[in-house]
């Protein structure tokens, strides 16, 4: 089955909402060179993908996105960027630049049912969730680097790898350490004044995770980044995770590892 690019939903640093895997491209670019943009901003009556200080960006999407690019490109600095299936417009587009087929960055995506955890947390800054209560959660993993031989990384050794670190995760208290009484080898003891009143707790040290940081969802992907990095080979260069916390809702959360 076919997999639409509408399928997924890509949203930048800034928290746009855009349009395709290519425009998520750009704007991760775009922040690795800090270079400070605007998305969708309007020029001439017209929307454009980019617009920075030294010239704008309009992704070729669609037959729409190009003739929106052909009006704009009268009075402005733009270039624009696109599919391979808009290679034949090069000559109109002198400027379009389009993807090698071949490309040496790559990215594999898995999920996989044995990816989930069950667990326990408490927010002690959010009043609905400052009460100890849990949730079931799965996983999908995200992997970007440099391919060899088209392979970026063979799915049984990647799904090896993040199952293992997953397991790590499963029927664990989460907790902000800033909130740690005392402990021993056995117990810890938890202590905080939350919306709801003060909070004391003495918990299992084994199955108590101390976070640095908030136990939000947020937080949970980016420490599982943190376990999954030193165990990639060295061609991996990016890792994300998303952490599906209920129905339709959860977290994102990519960075370089390398």
């Amino acid at each position: 089955m076919a997999v639409l690019d509408s399928a997924f939903k890509y949203i930048d640093k800034k928290g746009n909402l855009l349009q395709s895997r290519t425009e998520l491209t750009i704007s991760q670019m775009l922040d690795f060179l800090d270079i400070q943009y605007e998305y969708n901003h309007v020029v001439d009556g017209k929307k454009i993908s980019f617009d920075t200080k030294n010239g704008m960006i309009q992704v070729i999407n669609d037959e729409s996105d190009i003739a929106r690019y052909e009006k704009i490109k009268e009075n402005h600095k733009i270039m624009a960027i696109g599919h391979p299936k808009y290679a034949a417009k090069i000559k109109e587009l002198e400027e379009l630049v389009y993807y090698d087929k071949s490309p040496q960055t790559g990215s594999i995506f898995l999920e996989d049912p044995s990816f989930s955890f069950d667990y326990a947390h408490i927010l002690p800054l959010v009043e609905k969730c400052s009460i100890l209560h849990g949730h079931t959660s799965s996983v999908m993993v995200e992997l970007v680097g440099q391919m060899k031989d088209n392979l970026l990384l063979d799915f049984g050794a990647a799904k090896k790898i993040i199952k293992d670190v997953i397991e790590i995760f499963d029927h664990k208290f989460f907790i902000n350490a800033k909130y740690l009484e005392s402990g021993d080898d056995t117990h810890h003891v938890v202590k905080f004044d939350g919306p709801r009143g003060r909070f004391e707790l003495q918990v299992p040290s084994d199955t108590t995770y101390l976070l640095e940081g908030e136990a939000t969802v947020e937080n949970l992907s980016f420490e599982l980044i943190k376990l999954l990095a030193p165990q990639m080979p060295a061609n991996i260069e990016a890792v994300g995770v998303y952490i599906y916390e209920g129905y339709n809702k959860g977290s994102h959360i990519i960075s370089k590892v390398r």
